[in-house]
C-alpha cells in the first residue's frame, strides 16, 4: 500500500490549488480515504473524507464550501480541489487510508 500526495505550492489568498494523491496496492472503491493537514504548531486534523463504497463525502467545517474531494477510480487517484484559500489554510497536507497508511505531506502556503 502506497500513497503519494502532490500539488502543493504557494498561492495568494483567494486562489486555488488542486492536490493529488496517487494510490497503489488497493482499490479506491474498497477503502475510504481522507485528507489531513497539519499547520505549524498545531495538531494534525482531518479535513475531508470519501467513503470507498458509494463515495459519500465529509468535510470539516473549516473547509466546507471551499474544498472538494473527488476520486478517479480508474487512475487510482484522489483529489482535493481547494478554492478561496486563506492564510490559515497554510499547512502540510496528507492523504491517508485509515490511520495506518499515510502519504508524505505536500506543503500549501497561502500569502495574504
Amino acid at each position: 500500500v502506497q500513497l503519494q500526495a502532490s500539488g502543493g505550492g504557494l498561492v495568494q489568498a483567494g486562489g486555488s490549488l488542486r492536490l493529488s494523491c496517487a494510490l497503489s496496492g488497493f482499490r479506491l472503491v474498497d477503502y475510504g480515504i481522507g485528507w489531513f493537514r497539519q499547520a505549524p504548531g498545531k495538531e494534525r486534523e482531518g479535513i475531508s473524507y470519501i467513503r470507498g463504497s458509494g463515495g459519500s463525502t465529509y468535510y470539516a467545517d473549516a473547509v466546507k464550501g471551499r474544498f472538494t474531494i473527488s476520486r478517479n477510480n480508474a487512475e487510482a487517484t484522489l483529489y482535493l480541489q481547494m478554492n478561496s484559500l486563506k492564510p490559515e489554510d497554510r499547512a502540510l497536507y496528507y492523504c491517508a487510508r485509515g490511520y495506518e497508511y499515510w502519504g508524505q505531506g505536500t506543503l500549501v502556503t497561502v500569502s495574504s
